[in-house]
């Protein structure tokens, strides 16, 4: 263990390995908000964060849970098209707020090519948050729409019936057969773009302006 009267303890979270100080020192100091990305073992967790002398304030967020009670989504609430869909419902709250621009922020997660992370970040620029990005970092769209996950169920239903069955009991169990996943998505997606089409049109007129 380091020693030495130079020697400084690490604050707490960092010990915990929960904050890299330095990542978050460079967001704070662009002076923009923050697109907070978390997950966990069973959800998607979007924050939009502001930086005050006081603390975080959050202006908005949205869990992948509330896909399920307000949305009627009956897919996975922590696969890359749950992700995307939450980041998308963040993004709009935070444009109803006032809040155009952010950083993104995934903490310690790995930035790994087409992860969960980055499907959330796609969710919150196609609903108009801009924020800085490189377009290689993304899932497929065919990813996103759970095109993949259609296409391994319909294999498994035609060759192997039990496994089929275990594998997506989830979905079955709330009336969802895992090969519409694609058309499920886009229900949901256009379900959330509408419920927000009020802030969806005054961003376009914003946009309009500036034109």
């Amino acid at each position: 263990m380091a020693h030495g009267p130079r020697y400084k303890v690490p604050r707490r979270r960092r010990r915990e390995g929960k904050t890299n100080y330095y990542k978050r020192y460079v967001m704070v100091l662009s002076g923009k908000p923050r697109l907070v990305v978390r997950k966990t073992n069973k959800y998607i967790w979007v924050q939009v964060v502001v930086a005050k002398p006081q603390g975080d304030v959050t202006v908005a967020a949205a869990h992948s849970r509330e896909l399920v009670k307000r949305y009627g989504w009956r897919a996975g609430t922590k696969n890359t098209s749950a992700a995307y869909l939450t980041g998308m419902l963040a993004a709009l709250r935070a444009l109803k707020a006032g809040i155009r621009n952010a950083v993104l922020d995934i903490g310690l997660h790995r930035p790994v090519k087409g992860a969960r992370v980055f499907a959330a970040l796609k969710g919150a620029l196609d609903a108009g948050l801009e924020v800085p990005h490189s377009e290689e970092i993304f899932p497929d769209e065919s990813r996103i729409r759970g095109e993949h996950i259609a296409a391994y169920a319909a294999m498994l239903a035609q060759n192997n019936p039990e496994l089929y069955e275990r594998r997506f009991s989830i979905y079955l169990k709330n009336g969802l057969q895992p090969e519409k996943l694609p058309e499920h998505f886009e229900e949901v997606k256009n379900k959330i773009l509408e419920d927000y089409r009020d802030v969806l049109e005054k961003v376009k007129a914003a946009e309009a302006v500036q034109q």
